[in-house]
């Protein structure tokens, strides 16, 4: 489903078009409640890492990458926003042009590379008051001599004030990020920044490019670190068929094209993880039935991104009204109960 300003944005740069997003966003938030479009349910309403979530849909990483537009976010209907990824220092990112739409694929190409303002300027525009839970998803400067000592700067600031906090490992934009996703050097990871965030919320959030060994790997690791949950996954490297003219663009590949992968990787932490830790589902969740066909497969929360470059902001509605009305139609009273059901 298309929304009456897309013609307009696609004939922007789709960088350009972002950030017009964002700021419109950003006034519209900064207006009150007027045009608001929550859906409230009680059964979509569920408990994860001791948050309360009005209901389990999330705005992912990489929306709103500087916490401009939290308030907006909220209002369009998300239980959940999470801004970043945010690092230490500010950053230029990539250069440009360096996100992609791929039209025919309801899909996206980004090498952004992490670009954001700092974390301390996201900090100080963060609203004192929210409609929602708010993650911070925090990372490592590229040219950081201590990407270790990165994490847990952002995790300790970020932990002051997020309801939750995010490390993320999974970007394939910054050179040799994804490394910290296995080993020694995730361990480490993991115990330094388990430290920092002392009692608050700490998810993981790992790329879907991982073998079973690694899968295996991680899943031992978050429980051994006492992790809160972790969130499946960021862009992938993979190619699967494609036709729109920038498929050929490199970067990390988003939208309705990652589904199937995406599901894959959920299904083998399910397994991993014996559900011991949450799981968060991302990647080419467009709908109801496939928010709800995560949540059945595992999930506790699943997050949105590129769909919302094609469906427009009435999206988050949908999927809850959709989703709610398959709750009820199987007899569930809560999203806990679906959850790793089917």
């Amino acid at each position: 489903m298309s929304f009456p300003l897309r013609p307009a944005l696609f004939a922007l740069d789709a960088e350009r078009a972002h950030r017009l997003t964002i700021r419109a966003l950003a006034a519209w938030g900064s207006a009150g409640t007027m045009g608001r479009r929550s859906f409230t349910d009680p059964v979509l309403a569920t408990s994860v890492a001791g948050i309360d979530f009005a209901n389990p849909l999330g705005v992912a990483a990489g929306v709103d990458k500087d916490g401009e537009a939290v308030a907006g976010l909220h209002a369009l209907g998300f239980g959940a926003v999470e801004v970043g990824t945010l690092t230490p220092l500010p950053q230029t990112g990539n250069p440009k042009p360096r996100l992609f739409r791929l039209v025919e694929d309801r899909a996206v190409i980004n090498r952004m590379g992490f670009n954001n303002g700092g974390l301390h300027a996201a900090l100080a525009r963060l609203p004192a008051k929210r409609r929602g839970v708010l993650g911070l998803n925090v990372g490592a400067n590229k040219d950081a001599a201590d990407r270790v000592a990165d994490y847990v700067h952002g995790v300790t600031a970020a932990a002051r004030v997020a309801d939750y906090v995010t490390i993320n490992v999974s970007s394939p934009n910054t050179p040799g990020l994804r490394d910290l996703q296995h080993g020694a050097a995730l361990r480490d990871l993991l115990a330094a920044t388990r430290a920092a965030a002392a009692a608050r919320p700490l998810f993981l959030k790992v790329a879907p490019d991982l073998e079973p060994s690694a899968i295996e790997d991680i899943a031992a690791a978050v429980i051994d670190h006492r992790l809160d949950a972790l969130i499946l996954g960021n862009t992938t490297i993979s190619r699967p068929p494609l036709v729109s003219g920038n498929a050929g663009e490199t970067g990390g590949l988003s939208g309705a094209p990652l589904a199937v992968l995406a599901r894959e990787k959920l299904r083998a932490f399910r397994q991993a993880t014996g559900g011991a830790i949450p799981l968060i589902a991302v990647g080419g969740i467009d709908s109801g039935a496939e928010a709800y066909a995560r949540i059945r497969a595992g999930a506790s929360l699943v997050q949105l991104y590129s769909a919302m470059v094609y469906a427009g902001p009435g999206l988050p509605v949908r999927i809850l009204r959709e989703l709610a009305a398959l709750l009820r139609r199987d007899g569930y009273g809560s999203i806990t109960e679906a959850v790793g059901a089917g």
